[in-house]
């Protein structure tokens, strides 16, 4: 899923010591605690990162903390104990994301040498759940001793409304003014006057009231009976000026809203379970993430990108998590398509890297977006989001045949064309090449954007504009799918000419980028067009849209294969033995799963199943070793070695929507799953199944109205398919 200036931002080296990196929003990875564990929750355009305890400190890479619509409202929470923190039990995250549960206890509290309270004789109960833009808490404390006991305990609480940017490390040599802190009642308020004349306001409530409120603390006093428990319930609101005031709810109400909405979420995707639970682990803890990085937008749902730092809306990564998930929910796709169609540039726009027609890179909201101090409160710096629109918005008609929806984008579709071959393509070869116009944006544009990441065999960065293997392809894809879609909306004359383009473009990408002796095709062209050199994981790409002959994706696969590439996890993106190789670098030479759920599906295009199996088993042997099978953005490139789990990596975001999206990716390519509305089929070709998965079943798999539900078991040689309940007219087919 990318980032910004971001994903140029978004590589942040594991080191500690000051290094200089050409780019201005980097991440830095300064803190030994880089691998603090953190809990995370997310609703709408907020979330929140918390320690184990449900806690906001400033550890790790200092990114804890409340956040609404890029900026940190509360950057402080201490629970105490008289003056110790409790004691840890238990923490989690309920597994459908809607709430986290802590378990606390007392420590010893002595006063002299007398023992007041034995350590476990008093419970703390602490349930966090976010709703609408308001952190809500209950607090339970109960006393399980055999002797009445009296108990102060403190919340304190800061908030420095940092702008996101600011917290991932961006300098800036202005800030507006904090306010002092205002107690009304049982309420305390935070506040902070941004110079964009924004007025943000954290606003603290408990019920009942407080023993005392003071600037910044709140004081709990309680006297419990043996076995007795009291209840506090906390609200946390994230309010602006510019924003009306919502109404505040009660614990249990927020906690339903949350739950039915989540619940909703997770309806629209068919169902999948397997006989391998570990496997199923892996599957729901997906479902779940993506329901919980799901955002309504004006134009319909969207998947943000990543907590903490892409929690917005980005068009490469939106538009890969609805490929992935397009055969089990194309609703999905069908809000991306309509957000990124409503957000399409219409202007030469040098400092938004903006040209009519092309489709965004992400949003931003925050302070410094609205102020211009960075370039991405609406930015267009991605080259390959254009032509993945047009691709999508054909693979969402194959899957749905919604010819009215279709009918609704298709001035977006042509005006993306239009840019592909205009502005994407400046001098008319052929390939699409990017070149910034924006001094402040991503120097690369692609879905590796670090500023190292595209480069000759010598170290030599490219110059541009540079031409990206991986985008031929999608072009190629985007060109392909135009035309089947003009064809079917009548104009056949464009239909005609887009395919012509396509067939160009493939005869000419294939003389042009092959390397005939590293077997793969190059990285990049740069701007003299002297190819990339390089073995990468880019050109697996290629094979997702049928770019490439079926002798040059036999090829390529024993090229991505190999021990230089494979790691044993997964397909690195860059080979060992290369110049700028390292294993824990964020590009040149890390494991990203969605870059090997695409390679793994145009193996599966191609044929190579075994080659796609392999990639499937290794992910889901990764996810066996994560906290709840969620798979990171990335982690390191690192060999496979027997009895150790995959090197994470440090400042990777977790949830992360493609990389969440993977497993269906990798599951619908061994299966060979292809869907067509239009014909009403659903189609299995040569399906496989790897030793680890005997079963799956496929529940409520909808194609236009009708829904089918299906049974896959494992044999020898092949996979049988079952058809266990059909409603409505449907075919299912198996081609060997």
């Amino acid at each position: 899923m990318s980032a910004p200036h971001e994903k140029t931002a978004r590589h942040p080296l594991p080191v500690t010591d000051i290094v200089e990196v050409d780019n201005e929003f980097y991440i830095l990875a300064s803190s030994p605690f880089a691998d603090y564990h953190h809990t995370i929750l997310k609703h709408g355009d907020t979330f929140a990162v918390f320690d184990d305890f449900g806690d906001i400190k400033p550890v790790g890479q200092g990114e804890e903390g409340l956040y609404h619509q890029g900026t940190r409202f509360l950057s402080g929470l201490l629970l105490r104990l008289g003056r110790e923190r409790p004691l840890l039990l238990s923490s989690a995250v309920k597994q459908d994301n809607t709430l986290i549960a802590v378990d606390l206890t007392n420590p010893d509290v002595v006063s002299g040498h007398h023992l007041l309270i034995p350590h476990g004789t008093l419970h703390l109960s602490r349930t966090k759940l976010l709703w609408d833009g308001v952190c809500y808490e209950r607090l339970i404390i109960r006393n399980y001793g055999l002797q009445p006991v009296s108990a102060s305990l403190a919340l304190h609480f800061d908030a420095d409304f940092a702008d996101i940017f600011e917290v991932r490390g961006t300098s800036r040599e202005r800030r507006g003014e904090l306010r002092p802190p205002v107690v009304e009642d049982s309420t305390l308020l935070l506040s902070y006057e941004g110079l964009d004349e924004v007025v943000r306001i954290t606003r603290i409530s408990v019920t009942p009231a407080p023993a005392a409120i003071e600037a910044n603390e709140v004081r709990l006093d309680v006297a419990l009976k043996p076995n007795e428990e009291t209840h506090y319930d906390l609200t946390i609101a994230c309010e602006t000026s510019a924003s009306s005031r919502g109404a505040l709810l009660l614990v249990d109400m927020a906690l339903e809203r949350t739950s039915a909405t989540l619940s909703a979420y997770r309806a629209g995707f068919s169902h999948v379970s397997t006989s391998n639970e570990q496997f199923n682990d892996w599957v729901n803890q997906s479902v779940a993430d993506l329901s919980m990085m799901l955002t309504e937008t004006s134009a319909g749902p969207y998947p943000y990108a990543g907590v903490p730092w892409f929690s917005t809306a980005f068009g490469r990564d939106g538009l890969i998590t609805a490929l992935e998930c397009l055969w089990l929910n194309p609703t999905w796709a069908r809000g991306v398509l309509a957000y990124l169609a409503d957000t399409q540039a219409t202007d030469v726009l040098p400092e938004r890297d903006a040209e009519p027609g092309k489709i965004l890179h992400e949003t931003r909201q925050g302070e410094m977006a609205a102020l211009g101090e960075i370039p991405f409160g609406r930015y267009y710096g991605s080259h390959d989001a254009t032509p993945l629109f047009v691709l999508l918005a054909a693979e969402y008609y194959r899957r749905t045949a919604d010819r009215p929806f279709i009918e609704q984008i298709w001035p977006a579709v042509l005006r993306a064309l239009e840019w592909m071959e205009r502005f994407g393509d400046s001098d008319r070869d052929l390939f699409l090449e990017y070149q910034r116009t924006s001094a402040h944006g991503l120097i690369h544009q692609g879905w590796k954007d670090s500023h190292d990441a595209i480069f000759h065999r010598d170290g030599r960065l490219a110059k541009p504009p540079i031409a990206l293997c991986e985008v031929q392809a999608y072009a190629y894809g985007a060109w392909r799918g135009a035309s089947e879609l003009a064809e079917m909306l009548g104009d056949t004359s464009r239909a005609a000419a887009l395919a012509k383009q396509a067939s160009a473009l493939k005869e000419k990408f294939d003389a042009t980028f092959w390397l005939e002796k590293l077997g793969t095709y190059a990285l990049a062209l740069d701007g003299h067009k002297r190819p990339c050199r390089l073995r990468t994981s880019n050109a697996g790409h290629c094979l997702l849209t049928g770019l490439v002959g079926a002798e040059r994706a036999r090829r390529l696969a024993e090229t991505l294969l190999d021990d230089s590439m494979f790691s044993g996890w997964g397909i690195r993106t860059l080979a060992t033995g290369q110049v700028r190789y390292n294993p824990m670098s964020y590009h040149n030479g890390s494991v990203w799963p969605h870059d090997n759920a695409i390679i793994a599906f145009g193996f599966a295009r191609y044929g190579l199943k075994a080659e796609a199996l392999r990639i499937l088993a290794g992910l889901f042997d990764a996810s066996l070793f994560v906290d709840a099978h969620r798979l990171p953005e990335l982690f390191c490139g690192f060999p496979r070695r027997p009895a150790e789990s995959p090197t994470f990596y440090p400042v990777a975001c977790a949830p992360q929507s493609w990389a969440a999206g993977a497993v269906f990716l990798l599951l619908q390519a061994v299966l060979g799953l292809e869907i067509s509305a239009p014909r009403r089929v659903v189609q299995f070709r040569d399906p496989k199944l790897p030793p680890f998965l005997e079963e799956i079943r496929i529940t409520n798999l909808q194609v236009g109205d009708a829904e089918v539900d299906l049974r896959l078991q494992r044999h020898p040689d092949d996979v049988g398919v079952e058809v266990q309940r059909r409603a409505g007219d449907v075919e299912v087919v198996v081609v060997k």
